[in-house]
Parts: structure tokens; C-alpha cells; sequence
């Protein structure tokens, strides 16, 4: 079985560690539609104007 070369340090091995709780506290990615400017999740279509990259992708109603 192999087994390190050298000692890593402790706050090398405490960063990666501590990679869960910076996920979990950062909440839900959310970026700004170019069309609409309403905040989206990114790499999906924007339910405000229904457009994607540009393009209409799905019809939506005015109300």
C-alpha cells in the first residue's frame, strides 16, 4: 500500500476540509438573463421572457 512522501501540512489538509461548508453556505447560483435582466439559474432558459442565449425558445404570457 503506498503511503506519502512527505507530511502535509495542517492547514493544507484543514482547506480541503473545509471545501464542504463553503459549498453548502454559498446557496443557489443565480445570474442575470441578458434580455430581461431578471436573475435565473444559469444554463437554463429565463421563465420571465422565455428566451435562451438569445433565442426564443418557449411562448410566454403577458399579463
Amino acid at each position: 500500500m503506498p503511503n506519502p512522501k512527505h507530511k502535509h501540512s495542517k492547514a493544507r489538509r484543514d482547506k480541503r476540509r473545509a471545501q464542504w461548508r463553503r459549498k453548502k453556505s454559498a446557496g443557489p447560483n443565480l445570474s442575470a438573463c441578458p434580455q430581461c435582466h431578471e436573475l435565473k439559474p444559469p444554463h437554463q432558459v429565463c421563465m420571465n421572457c422565455g428566451t435562451y442565449k438569445g433565442t426564443a425558445v418557449i411562448a410566454v404570457e403577458e399579463s
